[in-house]
Order: structure tokens, then C-alpha cells, then sequence
């Protein structure tokens, strides 16, 4: 069991379903300020200086600031990343979607404090390099690490995979690191953390990617049939005929060598007889 499980059973029921449609929401309301009171745009950023300062509620209000573009690219960005963060949680689960996020925006903010370290605390404008671009690309890059072969139709016309696209991605951020200066670098590194850390660790993301996933749903399907016993109960064993009705501390595991879908309790799981 790795930290992240350790963690969803203590907090898990904490977490926010449907993460991404808030994060929306934010872009929604940071795109009217922008249309209708745009300098108030520069007291959201993300500025260690001021926070310093006492103006706190620019921690959070960062994420507020719309992405660039027009209104027709900042639309379709918008419904794109809300079905890749919708996929992503699905496959992954609430908390885990919850906790990528949020340790995403949590990096950001943490780059920038090292930056003000670094360059000194009276410096102001690090909120310019310190946005939600590349906890979106993230988003992205989760999907097409979950999705390799998914297709995408590049222009509403042209369909393409989308690990090629990621290539792409991952060729741009790569220049964006040599070419750009330190505050460029620092608000890569930050906000792509999350991703580094979820899929440099790949064999605890193994169980909840799609492929894992579909052969779990396929074998639910199979096995439920046999698994509904009498007072509902979901486990039985198979040599003492005890489910977890009649003991809710028992615990039961399926039988690898056994020819079938047999379940044993702990009491039995080494010492029943094999069914061949």
C-alpha cells in the first residue's frame, strides 16, 4: 500500500467530486473581471511580495486568471480540459484526481515563494510567469499518459493520437526550459511536479490505468453471479460456508490454483483442499 492509499482512507471522503467543473467555474469568473473591472486582474496574481504584505487571498485567487486567447480558443480549451479532467477522475477516483490538483497548485506556489527567496522578497512581478498554463498542460499530460491512443480531431478535422500531441507538448516545454530564465524554469518544474511524481512512481499508477480498469470491470462482471449469497452478503467461504454477515472481521481471498471462482477466509485460504 503507497502513501496515496494510506491517505484516501483517512481523507478520501473529504475530497471534491468533479474538481475540474470548479476549476472551470474560476476561468468563468476570472474571464467577466477580465471583460469588466481588467485591473483588478493585478491584484489576483500570484506575488510573494505582496502576500508578504498581508494581501493572503493571493495564494488561492491566482487560479482565477483566465488563460490567454480569444473568447472562441478560451471556449474550447475550457470543454477540453473539462472531458480530460472528468476522464482522469473516473479512472483514477475523486481523491486521487484531488490530490494531483491540488499538489499542482500547491508546487506553484511554493516555486514562487523559492523564487522571492532567491531574488529577494521586495520583488514584484513573478505573477506573470506563475498561472494555471501548465497545471492545464498537466492535466493534458495525465490523459495522454493514461490515453496513449486515444484519438483527438486536431482542428475538428484531422484525427491524430493524442500521445502525439503530447510529444509536441513535451518538445515545446523542453525549449521553453532552456531557453527561458529562471522564473520560466522554476514555474515549469512547479507546476509539472505533480505530474513527474504520479508517473515517475508508474507501478502505483498501474491499478488505475484504463487497460487495469476494464479488467476489473470485466471481472465483477463475471464473478458477480456467484458472489450474491444469501441476506446480500458479497463474500462466502467456500469450506466453512461463513460470510461477512456472520463476522464482519473476516476477511476472504480468492484461491489462484482453484479451478473456479472459489473464496476462502483467512482460516481456510492455505489449508482447503484445491478444486481441480
Amino acid at each position: 500500500m503507497n502513501w496515496l492509499d494510506q491517505l484516501e482512507k483517512k481523507f478520501g471522503r473529504h475530497a471534491i467530486p468533479n474538481l475540474t467543473m470548479y476549476l472551470i467555474g474560476g476561468y468563468v469568473i476570472g474571464y467577466m473581471i477580465s471583460l469588466m473591472q481588467p485591473a483588478l486582474l493585478s491584484w489576483l496574481t500570484l506575488e510573494p511580495a505582496y502576500i508578504l504584505r498581508g494581501q493572503v487571498w493571493r495564494l488561492l485567487s491566482w487560479v482565477l486568471v483566465p488563460p490567454s486567447g480569444s473568447l472562441l480558443t478560451i471556449v474550447i480549451m475550457m470543454l477540453l480540459y473539462y472531458q480530460l479532467g472528468t476522464a482522469l477522475e473516473r479512472t483514477w477516483g475523486v481523491f486521487r484526481y484531488n490530490v494531483y490538483i491540488f499538489s499542482g497548485i500547491l508546487f506553484t506556489v511554493a516555486g514562487a515563494f523559492i523564487l522571492a527567496v532567491f531574488f529577494g522578497t521586495d520583488m514584484v512581478g513573478y505573477g506573470g510567469f506563475f498561472s494555471t498554463y501548465y497545471i492545464n498542460m498537466s492535466i493534458f499530460l495525465a490523459f495522454a499518459a493514461s490515453y496513449p491512443d486515444m484519438e483527438l480531431l486536431l482542428y475538428f478535422v484531422l484525427p491524430i493520437k493524442i500521445k502525439w500531441m503530447a510529444y509536441v507538448y513535451v518538445a515545446y516545454i523542453l525549449y521553453d526550459l532552456v531557453r527561458g530564465n529562471w522564473m520560466t524554469r522554476t514555474a515549469i518544474v512547479a507546476s509539472l511536479l505533480n505530474f513527474i511524481l504520479f508517473f515517475l512512481s508508474g507501478r502505483n499508477m498501474r491499478p488505475y490505468t484504463p487497460k487495469e480498469q476494464a479488467r476489473k470491470r470485466k471481472f465483477k462482471k463475471q464473478s458477480r453471479p456467484h458472489m450474491t449469497y444469501g441476506g446480500g452478503a458479497m463474500h462466502r467461504c467456500a469450506v466453512c460456508g461463513r460470510t461477512e454477515l456472520d463476522d464482519p472481521s473476516l476477511e476472504f481471498r480468492f484461491c489462484s490454483k482453484c479451478n473456479g471462482n472459489f473464496e476462502y477466509c483467512q482460516e481456510h485460504l492455505f489449508t482447503h483442499e484445491h478444486v481441480k
